[in-house]
């Protein structure tokens, strides 16, 4: 079985069992989280969509912790006039891992 989600701007493919790397939130490592916009449920050959949202269903999911991501690095660079900045970051993200779906 799987289930779509909608979490911020992001649209998820999920199923029961699988980890998955959503925008930072602070809750602690082992915290329970459900997720309410469900946009499709499916598998074993039934479909439900939702417009927008299917009624009732959410997908269950317990924190692991927060996360790294890879570092981006920013270059700015003037010509002809000796200006040069290189800085990087790195984002911080949650780590879950998906539970039951319910419909």
């Amino acid at each position: 079985m799987y289930a779509i989600i909608s979490d911020g701007n992001h649209q998820y493919k999920v199923e029961e069992g699988q980890e998955l790397v959503i925008n930072y939130r602070d809750l602690p490592a082992g915290e329970k989280l459900t997720f309410d916009s469900v946009l499709a449920v499916g598998g074993s050959g039934d479909t439900k969509l939702g417009s927008p949202l299917v009624a009732g269903a959410s997908v269950a999911a317990e924190v692991l912790g927060p996360e790294k991501g890879e570092k981006l690095v920013i270059q700015k660079m003037r010509r002809r006039k000796n200006f040069r900045r290189k800085t990087g970051e790195r984002h911080i993200f949650t780590r879950v891992k998906i539970g039951k779906i319910s419909v």
